[in-house]
């Protein structure tokens, strides 16, 4: 008899939900993709709901619930933090303990959790098991990974007290070997230079990263020697002298400041010399200290294969390295790697102790579906919703619409696609994704500026027929997360004479055939697509290379800076509206841009229309 397991992780960021069936994942989704604020992290109420509906099933068919860490051991924490900094951070004692104490705080975030379920009137509610907030990581790096047995590596800000670990993965179980604490962590490190470059903590990172290649990491040495001591095996200790989290609520201070040569760089200011080089510092310490505890992990289990969890292996280029390096011979990365993925790994782990079978390993294949685990919607749907609201459209048999739309991206024109299930996880991957052709130089500043009105300097990521991949970039092993960073490849680049530019001007060089792709570093973030895991997505690849001899589109999520991935037709059509994308195809139905009627701000339906 199947057995069900509904993992959750809420109250921090990214809550999010999951259904894993003998385990395997059959539902995710995070809840922001509903309730449509970015990042959300009350409890997931409509993620808790859509998984349930996707399987059609009540508590009473769910065998136990997880949630995906220990509040009380957090406390210990938090409270110890503010006890050891006292008496200097009023402030945020003040702020942060009520939020624990207060009777829905996070203290009591497991009672909050059963209250949030059994308002949701779907049957009596299970037992609600806590894990641990790294092994609920590790769970989810682990279990659904193509490998028998592996060393598993979990690398964040904190959970508990737990900040870096390392595992050992064999069939079933996982074995903890060895862990870094708080307030020693690799993701709080990065994240103080998020700050410190006056992007946002916990959402920002990203554009750190993405920052990196326009600098030299001049600043290097400086945080070898003043900010953190790395040892060979990869462990490592922060001078805490430097750094506020513990003591208030800024990550960074005076001390910063003294040591960087000036004040924190103000949101939305002007990117500097300073910030490119200081992001590309700390990023090459980042990899170097990854590179580290890869190297021990494999010593220490053994193991040729390797599984990534945590925040920081999102850091796709640190990723690359560890794959470029071969300490491993390969390397698998939980695409919901971040905390949306702890509801996962929670469940995971409550399946695994009931020994739920891995019947996926051995196949090739992971358990996760593609990340396809979010709704759909039918074209019976879709239709209703263009019918209602007399939206201008064409039906077309499925190989017409994909013929119609890589002609479309052939001749320039920006593409939202809207297929299948909704991913889980940060990545758009295929099903909620903007196209574009990767051959136009002028792709990348369009995108950015008038499709997803954010930075300029921002790059994004080629999308390439797995079977090509390596005519185009320097992959060592399939991609299809979007998550390793690789070279572009040889024979596609083109040579560059010194134009002398610098910072955001290296943007206007171009290095490859596929310059929208192509990060001032000759780098992308490479997804390779496979006829199984993305068959409409892989047809659409396949007859844009039938067009133009190119494997290669642009593919971004489909949002607008700071709002989350579309989830639905009435999302998808006002973000299709709401920017200078040319041309949508929702399931088997294509719209253009010009037989649409003029879109009014004044008369936005989100606030009118259910969001089905």
């Amino acid at each position: 008899m199947s057995e069900l397991f509904l993992g959750i992780s809420a109250f921090y960021h990214d809550s999010a939900a999951a259904l894993v069936r003998d385990g395997v994942p059959v539902a995710a989704a995070q809840e922001e993709r509903f309730s449509r604020r970015r990042h959300d992290s009350s409890f997931p109420e409509q993620a808790v709901r859509y998984c349930l509906d996707e399987l059609g099933v009540s508590f009473g068919d769910v065998s136990g619930v997880a949630y995906y860490e220990d509040p009380q051991l957090k406390f210990r924490r938090v409270l110890a933090t503010l006890v050891g900094a006292a008496p200097t951070n009023l402030t945020s004692f003040r702020v942060t303990l009520p939020s624990w104490l207060r009777a829905d705080g996070k203290l009591r975030a497991v009672q909050v959790v059963r209250q949030g379920l059994e308002a949701l009137d779907m049957g009596a509610v299970p037992d609600i098991a806590v894990r641990r907030h790294h092994e609920s990581h590790a769970a989810s790096a682990f279990f659904p990974s193509p490998y028998r047995s592996a060393a598993v590596l979990c690398v964040d800000g904190v959970g508990e007290w737990a900040t870096t670990t390392l595992w050992h993965g064999q069939d079933s179980s996982l074995k903890p070997l060895a862990e870094i604490r708080f307030p020693h962590s690799l993701g709080l490190l990065y994240s103080a230079f998020t700050y410190f470059c006056g992007f946002k903590v916990d959402s920002g990172e990203y554009k750190l990263m993405g920052l990196a290649p326009y600098g030299e990491p001049r600043y290097a040495d400086l945080i070898r020697e003043r900010l953190i001591d790395v040892k060979p095996d990869g462990s490592f200790h922060m001078n805490m002298r430097y750094f506020e989290y513990l003591r208030g609520q800024v990550m960074t201070g005076q001390g910063f400041e003294k040591l960087f040569g000036g004040p924190r760089r103000t949101p939305e200011g002007p990117l500097t010399q300073r910030e490119f080089d200081l992001a590309a510092s700390v990023q090459k310490v980042t990899e170097e200290v990854m590179l580290r505890l890869a190297r021990t992990a494999r010593e220490r289990t053994g193991e040729s294969k390797l599984c990534l969890a945590g925040g920081v292996a999102l850091n796709c280029v640190a990723n690359g390295k560890i794959v470029d390096s071969g300490i491993f011979d390969e390397v698998w990365i939980q695409p919901a790697a971040g905390d949306a993925g702890g509801a996962l790994g929670a469940a995971l782990a409550v399946a695994a102790e009931r020994q739920a079978p891995r019947d996926h390993v051995g196949s090739g294949r992971d358990a996760m579906s593609g990340t396809l685990l979010g709704p759909a919607y039918s074209d019976e749907q879709i239709a209703e919703y263009l019918r209602r609201h007399k939206i201008p459209h064409r039906r077309l048999d499925h190989g017409r619409l994909v013929d119609d739309v890589a002609a479309a991206l052939a001749d320039g024109k920006i593409v939202g696609w809207f297929q299948d299930r909704m991913e889980f996880g940060p990545r758009a991957l295929g099903a909620r994704s903007i196209l574009g052709d990767a051959r136009d130089p002028a792709m990348q500043s369009a995108m950015n500026l008038k499709i997803k009105f954010r930075e300029s300097f921002r790059p994004f990521a080629p999308a390439v027929l797995a079977e090509d991949a390596k005519d185009y970039f320097d992959v060592h092993q399939e991609s299809p997360y979007m998550l390793v960073v690789s070279q572009v490849a040889a024979p596609q680049q083109i040579t560059v004479t010194d134009t002398g530019a610098t910072g955001i001007d290296l943007l206007r060089v171009q290095r490859s055939t596929i310059p929208a792709v192509t990060h001032v570093d000759g780098s992308a973030r490479v997804q390779t697509v496979s006829a199984d895991s993305s068959p409409a997505y892989h047809e659409l690849l396949n007859a844009f290379k039938s067009l133009t001899g190119c494997p290669v589109l642009v593919n971004t999520s489909f949002n607008v800076r700071g709002e989350p991935i579309v989830n639905s037709p009435h999302e998808a059509y006002t973000c299709f509206m709401r920017t200078n994308i040319d041309m949508l195809a929702m399931g088997n139905f294509l719209l253009n841009k010009s037989d649409q009627p003029p879109w009014s701000e004044e008369n936005d339906w989100r606030a009118e229309i259910p969001l089905d």
